[in-house]
């Protein structure tokens, strides 16, 4: 036999639990049973709980709009004013067309370009003989009332300055030579005319000049050119030939009294002749806006020579004393 606690003295106490275990069960089995309780204000609530999607506040919220309105009935309300009704401003009209271009004005001169090269000035050219000797300078030109040149006015050199004196010569003498540096101007004399003297001998005598203007005869340089009727044009300073000698334009200097000096080169085919009061003149139907429309004549510049394509107002108006 081995040592230890029997068998039996461990056992004991487990049955003592076991048996209290079973007493306590078997008294709440046998219990009275409770009385039951009323389900009635359980199954009120259910129907609540379920029905509470249903229940929402917009109902309760438009309670609050009616009383507000049955108050409202009861207070009077103010007239609202009449809205006022802007009128909307008309739009403003489409801006008229443009007016078409205006037309361009006629041209009321004409000019013709005059080539450098192609001519010589007439006033202080150098005058010679055939052989080359030079015996003056030309002063002036005496046209005719054809308005062609009829003589050439020539101042003979003398000797030292002692000595000139101014010579006629006639127009069918005179040959122009167009090339630089060279003599403008050559006598060709004929056997019956006199040639001019190489050194005239001095007299003392005060220079001859050429006889003033006759009713046949105008000495062109500072002659005065007219309007037809009388104005004043300009005045003429020099003379422009050509290679035939024959005149192409005259330069006229049409400077008011209080402006710069101005010049312009006048087409010789818009001039005409007439013989006024027992003297010719010579005119130039030019108005002061053609005379402004004109290009200035410079030596150093194109020569363009004008002629006037309308007729002053003024020409309408015959001048005095013209035949």
């Amino acid at each position: 036999m081995r040592g230890g606690f029997a068998r039996t003295a461990i056992a004991t106490p487990y049955a003592l639990i076991v048996a209290l275990l079973l007493l306590l069960s078997g008294c709440s089995l046998f219990r009275p049973a409770p009385p039951p309780e009323q389900e009635a204000p359980v199954a009120a609530s259910e129907p609540e709980m379920a029905s509470e999607p249903d229940v929402a506040t917009p109902p309760e919220a438009a309670s609050e709009p009616e009383e507000e309105e049955s108050e409202a009935k009861h207070t009077p309300r103010k007239p609202r004013p009449a809205p006022v009704r802007r009128r909307r401003p008309a739009p403003p009209p489409p801006p008229p067309p443009p007016p078409p271009p205006m037309p361009a004005p006629a041209p009321i001169i004409s000019t013709r370009a005059i080539e450098h090269g192609s001519f010589r000035t007439l006033l202080d050219a150098e005058v010679q003989r055939p052989d080359g000797k030079v015996v003056g300078r030309a002063v002036d030109l005496i046209a005719g009332p054809d308005g062609k040149p009829a003589d050439i006015v020539v101042n003979l050199q003398g000797f030292m300055g002692v000595g000139d004196r101014k010579a006629n010569f006639p127009w069918s003498t005179v040959r122009v030579s167009t090339r630089a540096k060279t003599p403008a101007i050559t006598l060709v004399l004929g056997p019956g005319q006199q040639p001019a003297p190489d050194r005239p001998k001095a007299t003392g005598a005060p220079p001859a000049g050429p006889a003033d203007a006759t009713p046949t005869r105008l000495p062109m340089l500072d002659a005065s050119i007219e309007r037809p009727n009388g104005a004043k044009v300009g005045r003429v300073v020099d003379v422009l030939l050509d290679g035939e000698a024959d005149p192409l334009a005259i330069v006229l200097d049409v400077s008011g009294t209080l402006q710069k000096r101005r010049t312009i080169a006048a087409d010789w085919s818009a001039l005409r002749f007439v013989t006024k009061d027992n003297t010719l003149h010579g005119l130039l139907d030019m108005t002061d806006q053609q005379i402004d429309a004109s290009p200035p004549y410079e030596n150093d510049q194109p020569i363009r020579a004008v002629t006037p394509l309308a007729a002053a107002p003024a020409s309408s108006v015959p001048a005095r004393g013209v035949k």
